[in-house]
């Protein structure tokens, strides 16, 4: 059985458009403009919507995939999240991994040559040369360049437990602003991808330059506005929305986005970001083994969105994180611009409105809630017109993914429909009304 007869046994609905069309290599800029406006209306409005992701892009933070000493990786989590995306990819799925790492995995190996490079007063000595002096005498960039081998391999060695090929890709600032080599390495990823592939990408640490203070924007050719390539959260964001990514998924050490710091008292986490909360968030500091903090990633996170990417921040420590966030459950903080729509709250508020209307109910005395099952019978024919219209517009969308027609007709409403509610609403209020009289 093929992966496309997979996936609509498993999820009732064709999947999205086949891999063939999924990167256009030779577009013009008005056309690969029209495109992402296009693109711009299919974004994923709520948590639900995420098992349909077809194309994913992964990133690994430091603190994800680091050990507490950063000498060396957490091979645990690293192993449960090659897992999780190697069943993703055997399921169908376009995968592409952002991974930090080289640093620290270098650090263990240069580590070992330090020590056979002190002296024997310094080898004797209870102090922990390698470990205490590691700052000041370990370059990040000679780190980056012994460890980017090691951490393909184990990468390697990872994957293929699951037959999963994977490749290399290595990329610089330049690589994006010059629009020939950004040309190129799109291709180079459509390749891989079509040949069922997953490309690990990493910025090439070696000759990177240290962490500047970028702004978070620069322009680009044509005036255009483009993220600044500062860390590998930018950077991923900037391959989502080039190759037209349905999900972004951000794995940091935390739970996702908070109101304040999690470790200042009265933070709380926001279960769905949308970009005009962006002013009413405070921020805290980077990570010590990361180049960027939770601002890095939510500035990240808001322009991938903006192009058409849907966007989950999460704690890549927790167990099953990617499987728990395909699976549409609710995990770290999800990215929605459906805020800006009038009159649409997503599902999570209206089940946190239902429960919180359910326990206001119960508190209200009998005649309240009398009243309350009367006005509501009353609304339902003088807001007829109103639930006929937005009716029609569920049973065109229950239609867009073939749902069977018994459904439809349970789902279909008429004036008969809404006469014949408000009358059993009335009965049971009568009835009601009267055994409490009786009593």
């Amino acid at each position: 059985m093929g992966w496309r007869a997979k996936w609509n046994e498993a999820h009732e609905q064709p999947p999205p458009s086949s891999p063939a069309q999924g990167f256009v290599k030779t577009q013009n800029p008005e056309q690969q403009v029209e495109r992402r406006a296009q693109r711009r209306q299919a974004t994923f409005t709520d948590r639900t919507q995420l098992k349909y992701a077809r194309r994913l892009v992964v990133k690994l933070g430091s603190a994800v995939i680091t050990r507490e000493d950063e000498h060396g990786l957490a091979l645990g989590r690293l192993a449960s999240i090659v897992e999780q995306v190697a069943e993703c990819h055997v399921g169908g799925r376009e995968c592409i991994m952002v991974t930090s790492g080289a640093v620290a995995f270098g650090k263990q190996k240069l580590a070992q040559e330090l020590l056979m490079s002190l002296s024997m007063r310094e080898t004797l000595s209870p102090k922990d040369h390698t470990r205490s002096e590691t700052g000041t005498l370990l370059e990040p960039r000679a780190a980056a360049a012994v460890g980017q081998s090691g951490l393909m391999s184990l990468y390697d060695a990872m994957f293929a437990q699951y037959g999963v090929k994977i490749a290399q890709v290595l990329v610089t600032k330049g690589d994006f602003y010059n629009e020939e080599t950004r040309r190129n390495l799109i291709s180079t990823l459509s390749e891989l991808i079509s040949l069922n592939i997953v490309p690990i990408i990493n910025t090439n640490d070696a000759v990177t330059p240290p962490p500047q203070t970028d702004d978070d924007f620069r322009t680009g050719t044509g005036g255009k506005k483009i993220i600044a390539l500062k860390d590998n959260d930018s950077l991923a964001a900037m391959l989502a929305a080039e190759v037209e990514a349905d999900l972004l998924i951000l794995m940091s050490d935390v739970d996702g986005i908070y109101t304040k710091p999690p470790s200042q008292e009265g933070a709380r986490l926001i279960p769905t970001f949308t970009p005009d909360m962006l002013e009413s968030v405070k921020f805290g500091k980077k990570s010590k083994v990361g180049t960027g903090g939770m601002d890095s990633k939510v500035q990240a996170a808001t322009w991938a969105l903006d192009r058409g990417v849907s966007v989950v921040i999460c704690n890549g420590m927790q167990e099953k994180a990617i499987k728990t966030i395909m699976s549409g459950r609710k995990l770290g903080t999800f990215f929605t611009d459906v805020a800006a729509t009038p009159g649409f709250l997503p599902v999570e508020h209206m089940c946190e409105n239902a429960r919180h209307g359910s326990r206001t109910l119960i508190g209200l005395s009998a005649e309240d809630r009398a009243n309350c099952i009367r006005t509501l019978a009353d609304l339902l024919v003088s807001k007829q017109d109103f639930i006929l219209a937005e009716n029609a517009k569920d049973i065109l969308e229950a239609q867009k993914v073939n749902t069977a027609k018994p459904l439809l007709n349970r789902l279909s409403l008429s004036p008969s429909k809404l006469n014949r509610c408000k009358q059993v609403s009335t009965k049971l209020l009568t009835r009601a009304t009267k055994t409490l009289v009786a009593l």
